[in-house]
């Protein structure tokens, strides 16, 4: 049986991800901050949740992150630029999610294929970036992307068929999205965690380290 880990499983993403592996009969653990303390701002926290874990997890799935902080949204230009709302953003978008790769390597089988996979942003692509703003969310999404890329060439050490990812679902209908929305078109988390899965499904050791949209199409750094 299939056993999937996903974090952040109470959100609109990882609650529909959970939900689309336990369809398809997987034994599925959710984490996540509001139902189980799992912070991936804190590393000790992230340690303790995973520590009680036992290998082997064939999917690791990483569904955090945020927009903005806590009061402040997305900055749409220089002047809006803080020092701590930016930190926060690293934390949460870029260094929560390796760091849960840090302690999760452990759950991924070294004799078979695995895939740790997080979700990333098209807007964290520098060379798609044509308009400007959302300095944070840009940017975290950006590092997050290095670090898996890195991450991915000294996995392929010790765990030959795993794979590493990052991911970019879409633009999905979630509360964290909403306000932001206008009249973009988006899909339903439903959709997009289908369409996740399908993409995951297909990735192979060769595609290890890279960053790939909904459809399975490479996303420019």
């Amino acid at each position: 049986m299939e056993r999937a880990l996903v974090i952040g499983a109470s959100g609109g993403i990882g609650a529909a991800l959970a939900a689309a592996l336990a369809a398809r009969g997987a034994a599925v653990t959710g984490l996540s901050r509001s139902r189980d303390g799992f912070d991936v701002t804190d590393e000790a926290r992230i340690a303790r949740g995973l520590a009680g874990l036992a290998p082997p997890f064939d999917l690791v799935l990483v569904a955090t992150g945020g927009l903005g902080v806590p009061g402040q949204g997305p900055e749409k230009s220089l002047r809006a630029l803080e020092a701590a709302a930016l930190s926060a953003q690293f934390a949460l978008n870029a260094i929560g999610p390796v760091l849960v790769l840090k302690h999760a390597l452990r759950l991924l089988p070294r004799d078979r294929r695995a895939v740790f996979a997080a979700l990333s942003a098209r807007v964290g692509s520098i060379g798609d970036n044509r308009a400007g703003g959302w300095y944070g969310y840009r940017a975290s999404k950006a590092a997050l992307n290095q670090f898996l890329r890195t991450a991915a060439i000294e996995v392929a050490r010790t765990h030959p068929q795993a794979v590493v990812a990052a991911i970019h679902p879409g633009t999905v209908a979630t509360p964290l999205s909403r306000p932001h929305l206008g009249a973009h078109p988006a899909v339903a988390p439903e959709v997009a965690a289908r369409n996740l899965l399908a993409v995951l499904d297909r990735l192979g050791p060769e595609h290890s380290g890279g960053f790939l949209d909904g459809k399975g199409e490479a996303i420019p750094w």
